[in-house]
């Protein structure tokens, strides 16, 4: 029974690794949406005005009939352009929903698992790694590499490839030095944006203040001067330090070691910079900060993780441990590869035990239940009273074995 209880599967605890897997299809139809309807909206009116103006004119003979033909070739015109771009948000939007439906399909067919023992699972399982690899190059900036293994493997539309893209490249255009990408990110996504209270385009334009000032030349300082009036002063209410600050450059040149201009005068703001920008992207899309990979490996650490995992750790090398000699050779967290790598995560809660009942202690360490080591002596033919290592395959008088109590 404990075994069953154990290889069941809890559907909605592997939901939550899988959130973003539909969330980020869900905002990216959001935002198509919006902007099909603000195109819309923004065309139609001027056609609506336009064609107005000309009836208007045409009525009172205040146009000529060549004015009104030139009109109707304009209106034309823009419903031509209108009907194009519409298109591609139609494209786009056709494209989002195949994404879902292919998402849905996936996670459907975990819900017809009901334990780990399915021998559909561990397919599902493994191409969820993949997700999760492919996941986590894409934030890394290895594209070529996730684009290769989401082809391979098949699963384009499990995986957003074209969403981290598209915010590496604007990503690694602020760590060389250029804002214009971000900001047009920023003006695209504006109400979003204010809605979020990020300060993003306020540190956008803090910066293109500071290349101003750092230009030095008496025309880029009046530039800047008339940029921070325009940008920069009306945040003064809602980010008043840096405000002054930015202001109080214009006393300091960009060799000064005085801080904080000098901060601001540094190179590594770029860097911090692409930091918020990737922060406000991920936060926007309802995205994890984190690759899903690393909550994943997180909480599959966590779950085997014991305390006498690093207890055994500290004990002094002149002096060996037994403990540490038994568990490195089982237990995954006490490993070389995975015990420091596990150290910082939390031990798991387990309401429910599902060891094994009468367990014994053999001298060499190992423990097992009673009735295995039992069965496993009646089937190695071994006397009354020797019971065998299932795995190393010592023998010992049951005299040596001891009963082991969890507390």
């Amino acid at each position: 029974m404990a075994d069953q209880e154990a290889s069941k599967i809890t559907h909605s605890n592997h939901l939550l690794l899988d959130q973003p897997l539909l969330r980020l299809p869900y905002e990216l139809l959001r935002k198509n949406f919006r902007g099909a309807h603000f195109h819309f909206e923004k065309e139609s009116s001027s056609v609506k005005n336009l064609l107005r103006d000309t009836a208007t004119g045409s009525l009172d003979g205040k146009v000529s009939p060549d004015d009104v033909v030139k009109n109707l070739d304009a209106m034309l015109a823009k419903m031509r352009g209108m009907k194009r771009k519409l298109s591609a948000y139609a494209e786009e939007e056709a494209h989002l929903f195949k994404q879902v439906d292919a998402r849905v399909a996936h996670l459907r067919e975990l819900s017809d698992m009901q334990t780990v023992e399915d021998v559909k699972y561990e397919a599902w399982s493994r191409q969820r790694l993949d997700r999760l690899l492919v996941d986590y190059l894409l934030r890394h900036g290895y594209n070529d590499s996730a684009q290769s293994l989401a082809s391979e493997r098949q699963m384009e539309d499990l995986v957003d490839i074209d969403t981290f893209v598209a915010m590496s490249k604007i990503r690694k255009s602020l760590e060389s030095g250029s804002v214009q990408e971000a900001l047009a990110w920023c003006n695209d996504n504006k109400k979003e944006l204010r809605r979020m209270n990020s300060n993003l385009e306020f540190m956008l334009r803090c910066q293109q203040y500071v290349e101003m000032m750092r230009a030095g030349a008496e025309l880029k300082m009046v530039e800047a001067t008339t940029h921070a009036k325009r940008y920069i002063v009306p945040f003064s209410s809602t980010y008043p330090t840096e405000v002054r600050q930015v202001a109080g450059l214009l006393a300091y040149k960009p060799d000064t070691t005085v801080e904080p201009y000098a901060s601001w005068y540094s190179h590594e703001r770029w860097t911090k910079l692409a930091d918020i920008f990737v922060e406000a992207h991920n936060q926007l899309l309802g995205l994890p900060s984190f690759p899903l990979l690393h909550i994943a490996l997180s909480s599959g650490l966590s779950a085997l993780k014991t305390p006498a995992c690093h207890s055994s750790q500290a004990t002094s090398s002149s002096q060996p441990s037994h403990s540490t000699s038994l568990t490195t050779s089982v237990c995954p967290i006490c490993s070389t590869e995975l015990n420091e790598l596990a150290r910082n995560v939390p031990y798991a809660h387990h309401a429910t035990s599902h060891v094994e009942h009468d367990l014994l202690l053999m001298p060499n360490g190992r423990v097992y239940g009673k009735q295995r080591l039992e069965e496993y002596a009646v089937k190695a033919g071994l006397p009354d009273g020797q019971f065998k290592d299932l795995v190393t395959g010592e023998t010992f008088p049951s005299d040596k074995l001891k009963k082991v109590f969890i507390t």
